[in-house]
Parts: C-alpha cells; sequence; structure tokens
C-alpha cells in the first residue's frame, strides 16, 4: 500500500471517528452546567478548551499505543488472515452502530453502558477547573472506545507499515479529523451560540450521523480488502 492511499485510509477512519457523538455530547452537558452555575464566560471557555485537549490527547495516545502494539505483534508486514478479521471487525461495527447506537428515545442519549454515562454525568456535574476538564476528555474518548476500537485498529495497522515520519503525519491527520466535530461545537459555544441551538441540531441529523458512520466503515472495509487482501493475492500470484 503506498503513502497516499495509506493517509486516505486513515483520513477515512479519523472522519468516521468524528461522526461518533460521545465527547460531544459530554461538552455540551458540561458547557450546560457551567452556565447553569452563573460562572463566567472566560471559566467556561477555559474549561472547554481543556476538555477538548484532553479528548485530543487521549485520541493521539491511543492511536499511538494501539500501533505500538500492532508493530510489536505483526511487525511491518501484516498478515493477510489479520486483515480479514479486521475487516469482519469493522462489518460487525457498521451493524452495531446502525442498529443501537442511538437509544429509542427522543433526544440524543447513546447505547453505551450506564454504568459509563453514569460516571460521566457525575464528572461533569462536579467538574470545576481545567484539570478537572482535561481529565473529562480524556473519559469521553474511553467511554466510546467499544464504538472507535475499529477506525483506530485499521488506523494503527496501516500507519506501521509506512516510514517513521509518516506515521506522525499519519497520527496527526487522523486526529485532526477525528477532532473536527468536537472543535465545531467548542467553537460555536465560544462564540455565543445557545446550547438549544446545538441541541436541537444534533437531534435534527443524528440519524443521519448514525447512517453515515456505519456507512463509512463499510467503504473503509472495502478500500482495505481491495488494496490488502485482493491486492496482495494479485501480487503474491504474480
Amino acid at each position: 500500500m503506498d503513502i497516499p492511499v495509506s493517509l486516505a485510509i486513515v483520513a477515512l477512519a479519523g472522519l468516521i471517528h468524528a461522526s461518533f457523538q460521545l465527547s460531544v455530547s459530554v461538552l455540551t452537558l458540561l458547557s450546560g452546567h457551567t452556565i447553569g452555575s452563573k460562572r463566567s464566560n472566560a471559566k467556561l471557555l477555559r474549561l472547554t478548551t481543556s476538555f477538548v485537549i484532553g479528548a485530543g490527547v487521549m485520541t493521539v495516545l491511543l492511536l499511538s499505543s494501539t500501533s505500538f502494539v500492532m508493530l510489536s505483534l505483526y511487525g511491518t508486514d501484516t498478515p493477510q488472515v489479520v486483515w480479514a478479521a479486521v475487516c469482519g471487525l469493522l462489518i460487525g461495527d457498521a451493524i452495531s452502530i446502525w442498529l443501537f447506537y442511538y437509544r429509542r428515545e427522543k433526544g440524543t442519549t447513546l447505547w453505551i453502558p450506564r454504568g459509563v454515562a453514569a460516571y460521566l454525568t457525575e464528572r461533569t456535574k462536579s467538574t470545576k477547573i481545567s484539570a478537572e476538564a482535561f481529565g473529562l476528555g480524556l473519559s469521553s474518548v474511553i467511554g466510546e472506545a467499544f464504538f472507535i476500537v475499529a477506525p483506530i485498529i485499521i488506523s494503527a495497522l496501516t500507519l506501521v507499515q509506512l516510514p517513521a515520519v509518516w506515521q506522525m503525519v499519519g497520527i496527526v491527520i487522523y486526529t485532526v479529523i477525528s477532532m473536527m466535530s468536537l472543535v465545531v461545537v467548542w467553537a460555536m459555544i465560544g462564540s455565543g451560540h445557545t446550547l438549544g441551538r446545538i441541541q436541537k441540531w444534533r437531534e435534527a441529523n443524528k440519524y443521519f450521523l448514525q447512517f453515515a458512520a456505519g456507512s463509512g466503515l463499510l467503504v473503509l472495509v472495502f478500500f482495505v480488502y481491495v488494496y490488502e487482501i485482493l491486492g496482495s493475492t494479485v501480487v503474491g500470484g504474480i
């Protein structure tokens, strides 16, 4: 797999990650509690900025550590059976997102373990300083691990095949793209948009985002299957 194709796969995986909504939900909840507590706009900006930075740091850590594990296990030449297994994981993840990502109720409640949801809610209510908001950002990414594990793994397997410099570029590309939705909401909150307006947009578009995430995973399966499984078979046959 050449460098442009590898980076395109990483970018697509990051875009799929960006369509997931747990970090966005926690950010809006944090903003709502901060505004409700009559804190200043400067305090709101500090907390939300720390949250976004925390989410970005955890994304980098997850992708980097997963890449290290994959490199340790398989080196730079991942066996086809592993690629096939990851394709199966992507398909299963896509189906689960289509069926279960949002709970069948009004609003944007996500289908995550209730213990995780309760923990994030309680941490959000008690967050008062930037360090706590940073930790909350870290936790919000971990809380959605079930859904983001597939794009993280496929990106890691793709990155370990690249030279070291391009691995760093790939990590930056994935992180920046995966953070786009969160950064957009952060910018809207910072510029004075009401949370009601943001939440209304999320509710109106939640099924589109759900469909886009699942469909994006299937497109990713197609790319990986063509370039890593079929491509390797053809080269091996020749």
